[in-house]
């Protein structure tokens, strides 16, 4: 992900962190190399919760090689993103910094990794190459561990090695294959379940003994495949200056980018709106029991506060999209019953995340230029990938 200068509209918050054009100093260089140790410190321990192998084993620290592979694997997807961005920028002679790696220590470890332009890209040529080349490079480096996983994979029994696995090492010892669906959890919502996408499910179609999306997590190939494919279409998504947003800004021009990006916001809303709907109604109805209903209008308030925030007020644009997005939460769930399903909150982060930081619209470049050819087919391209690799319900828990 880049962060564009236009983001911010003091100069002295800017980093000055180069003593010529893309030339870090040494104190940069030390502070960004740090950033990614620490980072990758936290990822190793992340990821030892997901692919360490539990079973059988005497120290927590047996299963750090797990956990390693798991961080050198999702890292460098990361850094071939960010890199990506970075050689663009230096190639367009583009003021930019070193890649910003974010660690966190809960989750998978990371909020991910940016880095900062530190100048108005003035024109849609760059902006486009620039915005593109970092998902196009994270996307085949996903894709190449994806596959190498796929074509890797051992056998059922593999499952064995980790513990809490009881009923599904019945069931495979008993029939050789994954059971269909998670088996019942001890405590309810205890069943992790990862949202499946095209892209991926396309792929697992090609191979045997893959595992189900509530095991895949296990295997630190997979995992990570799956985790840079849906970063990447994070990334993609095509609103304000995200690097989905560079893309169709410089294929469509400002006016078109306007209307498909609120069209966008308000797919992501209806999304969010299905996660928190039922964690709001969970929540209620055990401090208020029977007041689980009024979640709707909770949910209803807060998505007419982020879309005020997201189209300056506009009512001509927030009440229709506040109708089609919390109305078409309500059905999805209604028909699906899926108010007892506990959500992960990650489109309701990303609502607020684009109404605040990101924003909808982009900002006018100030030379408009069309793209070649070439480009427009890569960027279409890039649009699609969006679409196969994005998730609806990236990460759920069932019992």
């Amino acid at each position: 992900m880049s962060v564009p200068k236009s983001e911010y509209h003091s100069e002295p918050f800017i980093i000055k962190e180069t003593t010529g054009l893309n030339r870090p100093t040494a104190r940069a260089m030390i502070k960004h190399t740090l950033l990614f140790v620490a980072t990758f410190i936290c990822v190793t321990f992340a990821g030892i919760m997901w692919v360490g192998q539990s079973a059988d084993i005497n120290s927590y620290w047996e299963m750090w090689p797990e956990g390693a592979l798991f961080a050198g694997l999702l890292l460098a997807f990361l850094g071939t993103h960010e890199f990506g961005h970075y050689f663009a920028a230096i190639y367009h002679k583009v003021k930019v910094s070193l890649p910003y790696f974010i660690p966190v220590p809960i989750g998978i470890g990371t909020l991910g990794a940016v880095i900062r332009i530190e100048e108005q890209i003035r024109d849609t040529k760059k902006l486009f190459d620039v915005g593109i080349s970092g998902p196009i490079a994270g996307f085949i480096v996903s894709l190449i561990i994806l596959l190498y996983g796929f074509s890797t994979l051992p056998g059922p029994e593999f499952i064995e090695n980790f513990d809490g696995h009881a009923e599904v090492i019945t069931h495979i010892q008993e029939t050789g294959q994954f059971p269909e669906n998670p088996p019942q959890a001890e405590f309810e919502g205890s069943n992790i379940l990862l949202g499946n996408t095209i892209l991926y499910s396309f792929l697992a179609g090609f191979f045997d003994n893959v595992p189900p999306m509530f095991e895949m997590y296990h295997y630190p190939f997979l995992f990570a495949g799956w985790l840079g494919l849906f970063f990447t279409a994070l990334n993609l998504t095509p609103v304000g200056q995200l690097d989905g947003g560079h893309i169709l800004y410089s294929l469509i021009g400002y006016e078109k980018h306007k209307k498909v990006a609120r069209l966008i916001y308000g797919g992501i809303l209806t999304l969010a709106g299905i996660e928190m709907i039922p964690f709001l109604t969970m929540n209620i109805n055990e401090w208020m029991p029977g007041y689980g209903y009024s979640s709707l209008l909770i949910w209803t308030l807060i998505v007419f506060f982020l879309l005020g925030k997201a189209f300056h007020r506009e009512l001509n644009w927030i009440l229709p999209t506040l109708v089609l997005s919390v109305g078409l939460a309500f059905i999805y769930l209604f028909m699906s019953s899926g108010f007892n399903q506990a959500g992960s909150l990650i489109w309701v982060f990303w609502s607020f995340f684009i109404a605040y930081f990101v924003k909808i619209e982009h900002p006018p470049v100030l030379i408009e230029q069309p793209l070649s050819p070439a480009r427009r087919r890569m960027g279409w391209i890039s649009m699609a990938v969006f679409i196969l690799c994005i998730s609806p319900n990236p990460i759920y828990f069932a019992n």
